[in-house]
């Protein structure tokens, strides 16, 4: 015999409270009372009650959701962008529906539709390519969006939300001809993405109006295990950079595999810069110095951008720029050039004396 699925008026009943009181409960749209509240979700819990999106949204005709798109969900930035906008839903009491591109236009369009069948209150999505998803585009004129990272502000139609990419190539370029560095390899991830090209644009503009010579860029793909084994192809064919600027995270780990794979050390033999500062990159032996984007600041400023839309905010579509900051650690050394009258002196130790932070602003 199946069992009868519980309602909002069987946990109303167990709770000993109103109807009202459950829906507000689950949905957010006014405040309950601790004592009232722990006492709906222990129903709830007993009935093994689970609220009715469909339902609800059929009788509203909009959904208290919105909908993140990502191009891929092993790439730790992403996943840190998604876990701070959901923090700021949860406590505006929005769910989250999470779609992956797969960097993959088709697929991109593929779960967009799925998205939007949720009629969602808005959309925040960071494109797999320069393009804005046809889709979107035509959406975007009565759906809250507001595009992230993966755009260029000039073009696009809605609010977005990035950093300087340029900048940041200049200042990874700018610390490693100051340290001595003129054999510069940029380890990208895909050249025909607009951030990438910028932070490569960025730092080959710094390090040939400093040294005159021109950083080679190595295109290594999204997937950590296919960049390993390109960039070691490439170490094999290739006289052996004094510094590599890494400009994902996932980029980083690329380099950093190919490298070990070919015992080469970090700085010793190769200065690295990483890109995006994690936890790990400084949990390690040699701690990595690196660009630090600031992803609280884009979550909340991305968050905030989609509420106001989501208020009736009609104004003229706003782009907001951040800016990055360098954060130096073991992972670099100073190297002598032609011209030195003295051995340079590798500078080290900068993570236990404290880190030294070159502030953008």
């Amino acid at each position: 015999m199946t069992r009868r699925r519980a309602t909002l008026k069987d946990v109303a009943d167990r709770a000993g409270v109103s109807i009202a009181t459950v829906s507000n409960v689950f949905t957010g749209r006014k405040a309950v009372n601790d004592e009232l509240r722990m006492r709906v979700e222990r129903a709830a819990k007993e009935l093994s009650f689970q609220i009715d999106r469909a339902a609800s949204q059929l009788k509203s005709g909009k959904a208290r959701v919105v909908g993140v798109l990502v191009p891929d969900l092993d790439d730790t930035f992403f996943t840190s962008l998604i876990s701070r906008i959901e923090l700021m839903a949860l406590e505006e009491g929005y769910d989250v529906i999470v779609a992956s591109s797969r960097d993959d236009r088709q697929l991109e369009e593929s779960r967009l539709h799925t998205l939007l069948g949720w009629r969602p209150s808005g959309i925040i999505a960071v494109p797999c390519s320069d393009t804005v998803p046809t889709i979107l585009a035509r959406e975007v004129a009565r759906l809250p969006t507001v595009l992230v990272d993966r755009v260029v502000p000039e073009a696009a139609t809605a609010d977005t939300v990035t950093i300087d990419n340029f900048e940041a190539g200049q200042i990874a370029g700018r610390y490693l001809v100051e340290m001595g560095h003129s054999d510069i390899a940029l380890a990208a991830s895909h050249l025909d993405i607009a951030p990438i090209r910028e932070r490569v644009r960025g730092a080959v503009s710094i390090v040939q109006e400093l040294t005159g010579k021109e950083p080679v860029a190595v295109a290594l793909g999204s997937n950590a295990e296919r960049g390993a084994d390109i960039f070691a192809h490439w170490l094999e064919r290739h006289p052996l950079p004094s510094a590599v600027f890494a400009l994902t995270n996932v980029t980083t780990l690329a380099v950093l595999t190919a490298l070990a794979r070919q015992r080469i050390d970090i700085p010793d033999q190769v200065s690295l810069i990483a890109f995006d500062d994690y936890t790990w990159m400084s949990a390690r032996k040699t701690a990595l110095t690196a660009i630090r984007q600031p992803v609280d600041d884009i979550a909340r400023l991305a968050w905030e951008r989609l509420q106001l839309r989501m208020e009736g905010d009609a104004s003229q579509p706003r782009p907001s720029i951040l800016s990055t900051t360098l954060q130096v650690r073991d992972s670099t050394r100073r190297i002598a050039r032609a011209g030195d009258e003295e051995p340079a002196v590798a500078e080290q130790g900068s993570a236990a004396a404290g880190e030294r932070q070159n502030s953008i602003h």
